[in-house]
């Protein structure tokens, strides 16, 4: 169900550490926002060679002429001036895509699918599941991680990728790191996990939304978006490295993602997008009612955002 955002009222919970709750370490508030533009963003529609009725999951990019989006059984390509569809010869949806160069780029999707680019070719490669894969990320080309359905947890050391036990029973949506010794992992239920080099940890969310997505600058800098358990809501969470700070949305998010700790966008179902300057998130006309899925973007490109019926909107 749509809800206006200039009636959105602000929910402030307490901070839950893995042994109690207190008052919030950092606020975090949400406001209105009457005007489309953030600074000097505005966001309009992209023409894509996407096939309609078909919707974009994630994106990512490399630089303002070397960007990637994937969704039902294709990536797209964008040049810096138009996008494609590249070919890569999958029957399976993609969910999830990431990389650290042009020429080494991973995708991720239904049937424990993992793609890689190398720059000219994509091409499958064993994971060693069948199960679901919904995110990807890594630290560099030897550390990389995905996860999925039924726990999946798996690590590629450059040569090949293998399971990794976590200690968990649920579904995990997300993955993301500071380092190779600092990585995140969220999923349903408020299933958040820690990796600090030695072992995963179970960190306590204090509550059992649904988690889809994590980023943030630091250890002590990470941010989480995901839809609450009951209602149709969304919901941000901020950990400062002790414990997290949780605040409600108007409408389920489904990504987060900044290229600083003072500039953050989260997105979600209805064209939601709301923005964070780092004293403050603001609501933001997308221009859009489409759900949005994945969102990315670096300083010379601006930020790309992804969603339904193969949407893509641009800010430059």
């Amino acid at each position: 169900m749509k809800k206006i955002l200039g009636l959105l009222s602000i929910i402030m919970i307490c901070v839950c550490t893995a042994t109690s709750c207190a008052a919030p370490s950092k606020t975090l508030n949400i406001t209105t926002m009457s005007t489309g533009i953030v600074g000097s963003f505005h966001w309009t529609p992209e023409n894509n060679a996407y096939p309609a009725n078909n919707d974009l999951f994630a994106i990512w990019g490399d630089d303002s002429s070397d960007v990637f989006a994937v969704g039902g059984k294709i990536i797209l390509h964008y040049d810096g001036k138009t996008w494609n569809v590249m070919p890569v010869g999958t029957t399976e949806w993609l969910y999830s895509i990431w990389g650290n160069s042009s020429s080494n780029v991973f995708a991720v999707g239904d049937g424990g699918t993992i793609l890689h680019y190398d720059g000219t070719t994509w091409s499958r490669v064993n994971s060693g599941t069948t199960n679901e894969l919904t995110g990807v990320w890594g630290s560099s080309s030897t550390d990389v991680y995905a996860v999925g359905a039924n726990n999946t947890l798996l690590h590629y050391d450059g040569r090949i990728w293998s399971t990794v036990s976590s200690g968990g029973t649920d579904w995990l949506y997300s993955v993301w790191g500071s380092s190779s010794v600092d990585v995140f992992v969220v999923g349903n239920d408020g299933i958040i996990l820690h990796y600090d080099g030695k072992g995963w940890n179970s960190l306590n969310s204090g509550g059992t939304n649904l988690l889809c997505s994590v980023w943030g600058t630091s250890s002590s800098d990470v941010f989480v978006a995901g839809e609450e358990y009951v209602g149709d809501g969304g919901i941000i969470m901020h950990y400062n490295g002790n414990s997290w700070n949780n605040i409600d949305a108007t409408n389920a998010l489904k990504d987060i993602w900044g290229s600083s700790s003072t500039n953050i966008f989260a997105v979600g179902n209805d064209g939601t997008i709301i923005y964070y300057d780092g004293a403050i998130w603001n609501y933001v006309k997308s221009g859009t009612t489409d759900d949005l899925e994945g969102i990315w973007g670096n300083s010379s490109s601006g930020i790309f955002a992804v969603g339904s019926d193969g949407l893509i909107i641009h800010t430059q």
